[in-house]
């Protein structure tokens, strides 16, 4: 781990993290695979915005539109650097990782599927990656096939590599497990489908907070990050497509903004990105984005994955050594995610008493139910880090798990 890594200095920058939980306990925020805080940063430029360049994006010829559009655009530049992309038209503004993720189902589905043809997921998708797909099963006759994860939690790369036939259409596979912490082996996944002429949606919303991501290198055809999950706001998020194939897709949703003339015979359509950013963009929270992409940059994507991996590394040996509790998966490269059940005890009991005493860890199948199935169980607790986060914090954790267990004792 990096000596420049100030971790004091990183906490201050999240108010939240000082407020204490039932006026009692100071907040130990393990929840950040489900969302993460915000740093002063993001909400003050968000504020800025708001009150000295607050006006509808594009088009408009008065000052404030003017400005309002050239943040945004700049946050459209930020995006792009952050995820190594060749060209600011290949970033696409969403709400999410869902919506992006919905935003290919549907498009790809309409322009390149037909009944017969297959999408291969894998066993550890989140719903996200998994509903879009049989909402186009309703419209087209395709089929699902997901790579099984071995006892370790990792992907089965031999059978995968087996699995393409003449109807594979997509992969479509997650980058990080947000139940198990697994990172998978992306690149090997895209070299092996572009093999068989098949293209490859990564699901980043896991692995953008947490590693460095740039997508030349990795050569995806599609990735996807909710702008929640890496410090910025709520709603906002971002679709990677090369530009070749968003020159191929049709748009996604219509209404203003994206196109280029409308009559009641003929509509044609705007130019990437914007073909597919119908109705006012949430242009505030671009900024935010933007801002909240500048500051984990500024602290260095390579130092926070160091001290997480070391933070993540830590909670495992600490938690290892509570009597009944099991950790699900044992990954070689595991990302800032345990999941966990403790005994005879139910995790959303678990989950229920640990926020009593101040911690804050998600409980259920987080969106996973394929892999819960998979792994036997109805649902887990997950403590999930950031680089906020501290082995005081993890210590903590375990102290109020072994308080539960008393109870239950």
């Amino acid at each position: 781990m990096q000596m420049s890594y100030d971790i004091e200095a990183i906490r201050a920058d999240f108010p939240i993290l000082s407020r204490k939980i039932y006026d009692r306990y100071p907040l130990v925020y393990l929840d950040n695979a489900a969302t993460t805080q915000k740093p002063r940063q993001v909400v003050e430029a968000m504020v800025n915005e708001y009150y000295n360049a607050n006006a509808n994006v594009h088009r408009g010829v008065h000052f404030l539109s003017q400005r309002a559009t050239d943040l945004h655009e700049e946050s459209r530049e930020a995006v792009r650097r952050f995820l190594g992309a060749r060209s600011a038209s290949e970033i696409v503004f969403t709400r999410g990782t869902t919506e992006s993720i919905n935003l290919i189902a549907s498009c790809f589905g309409d322009e390149s599927m037909e009944d017969g043809d297959e999408v291969i997921l894998s066993e550890m998708e989140h719903h996200s990656n998994i509903v879009p797909w049989q909402l186009l099963q309703r419209r087209k006759d395709i089929r699902l096939r997901p790579i099984p994860i071995d006892e370790r939690g990792e992907l089965r790369m031999d059978v995968f590599e087996t699995m393409f036939t003449p109807k594979t259409k997509l992969v479509s596979v997650t980058h990080v497990s947000n139940v198990l912490g697994t990172l998978n082996p992306v690149a090997e996944i895209i070299r092996i489908a572009h093999s068989h002429g098949v293209p490859v949606l990564v699901d980043g919303a896991q692995s953008s907070p947490h590693l460095p991501v740039n997508v030349r290198e990795m050569d995806c055809d599609f990735f996807a990050l909710s702008g929640h999950k890496v410090y910025g706001p709520t709603g906002i998020g971002v679709l990677y497509g090369k530009e070749e194939w968003l020159d191929r897709l049709p748009p996604y949703m219509g209404g203003g903004e994206m196109i280029k003339s409308v009559s009641f015979e003929r509509t044609t359509f705007s130019d990437l990105p914007y073909k597919f950013e119908a109705g006012t963009p949430d242009y505030i929270a671009s900024t935010g984005l933007a801002a909240a992409l500048r500051y984990v940059s500024s602290i260095g994507m390579e130092a926070i994955r160091q001290y997480e991996q070391s933070l993540t590394q830590y909670a495992v040996e600490c938690l290892s050594e509570i009597k009944g509790l099991r950790i699900f998966g044992k990954p070689r490269e595991r990302e800032a995610v345990l999941s966990f059940q403790v005994g005879g005890i139910h995790h959303l009991d678990m989950g229920t008493l640990l926020d009593r005493l101040g911690i804050a860890v998600r409980t259920g199948h987080h969106c996973a139910e394929p892999l819960m199935r998979r792994l036997g169980v109805e649902g887990t607790c997950r403590a999930s880090f950031a680089l906020y986060n501290t082995r005081e914090e993890v210590d903590r954790l375990a102290d109020a798990i072994r308080r539960v267990q008393e109870m239950f004792a």
